[in-house]
């Protein structure tokens, strides 16, 4: 048994200062960074760009402006295409 309680290990790679993400996207359009160096999960792309984890942060939020899903967006849009027009 070690003497001086337990350790605390990094193990959590997602933290660390130098790591390189890259941005992300799925097929309803949301995104997130993923570390460039890990295969992506199914369903996620990347959308092009890579940097620090603030960078990638800062572009998600530039160009993830309308947070709701694609199948919402795509709903939406059809009701309101359907919708009688009300003339003033």
């Amino acid at each position: 048994m070690e003497q001086g309680g337990p350790r605390l290990i990094r193990c959590n790679a997602v933290d660390a200062d130098d790591e390189v993400f890259q941005v992300v996207l799925n097929d309803e359009e949301q995104y997130s960074i993923w570390p460039a160096d890990r295969l992506l999960p199914a369903g996620w792309r990347p959308d092009g760009t890579q940097g620090t984890k603030q960078q990638c942060l800062d572009h998600i939020d530039q160009v993830w402006t309308d947070m709701r899903p694609l199948s919402l967006r795509r709903a939406m849009e059809a009701e309101q295409a359907q919708a009688p027009r009300v003339e003033t």
